[in-house]
């Protein structure tokens, strides 16, 4: 996979070296020819100076034939901006933007670009594990308002049809690990003893989610 990343500071250059040591075509671009220095030591991918909005800087990282995009610069509008031109004038499949303002996370849900929102985020996941510490995401959509959760069904759902625990719009069991073997459950699937499964649920429904899940432990 082709991926540029615009912006060489601490998110960007751990980024561009993990991919690019599991083999992935990495074109990092920066401004400031010195934020190379954070990059490792034979690092594989390209390093190109300039700005991330320049259509003549990103074709000269082959944006053109990139499958990936992420703007993780300093600054909000930059990152805006570059990830809106990697979008919209050259169709990149996958396009990511790092952001801080809340604004800006809800300018780049406007545009159709997923936002890496820092200030929402972290308060989505303190929130989260103050409340729901039984429930920890193992991924989280957007801002962190659709997570998945696995969990171990408690005993008393032995037996209960697992459809039963979709609320329409916040929760919907998605998949079921069963003596070690994963499968999409059918509309009639009965809970069995030991079944771990997954849930995707609208983080605002956490609270409905554990109030299935700890009935039975009381807590």
């Amino acid at each position: 996979m082709r991926v540029i990343i615009v912006g060489c500071g601490r998110a960007g250059s751990l980024l561009a070296a993990q991919l690019a040591v599991e083999g992935h075509d990495v074109r990092i671009v920066d401004r400031a020819a010195r934020a190379r220095r954070l990059l490792p030591a034979g690092f594989l991918g390209r390093f190109h100076e300039g700005n991330g909005y320049s259509r003549t800087v990103l074709e000269a990282a082959g944006i053109e034939h990139a499958d990936a995009f992420v703007a993780v610069t300093s600054g909000d509008n930059s990152n805006i901006v570059s990830a809106r031109t990697a979008k919209e004038t050259y169709r990149v499949p996958i396009v990511l933007a790092h952001v801080h303002a809340p604004r800006s996370a809800d300018i780049c849900r406007e545009l159709g670009i997923p936002a890496i929102a820092s200030v929402r985020w972290t308060v989505h996941r303190i929130h989260q594990m103050l409340l729901h510490r039984h429930l920890t995401p193992d991924l989280a959509f957007g801002n962190g308002e659709t997570l998945l959760i696995r969990s171990q069904l408690p005993g008393y759902l032995t037996g209960r049809r697992l459809t039963e625990l979709d609320a329409d719009g916040e929760i919907r069991v998605i998949e079921v690990t069963r003596a070690g073997r994963s499968f999409v459950p059918a509309h009639n699937t009965p809970a069995e003893p030991g079944d771990l499964v997954t849930f995707a649920v609208a983080a605002t429904s956490l609270g409905r989610l554990r109030g299935f899940l700890d009935k039975e432990l009381g807590t």
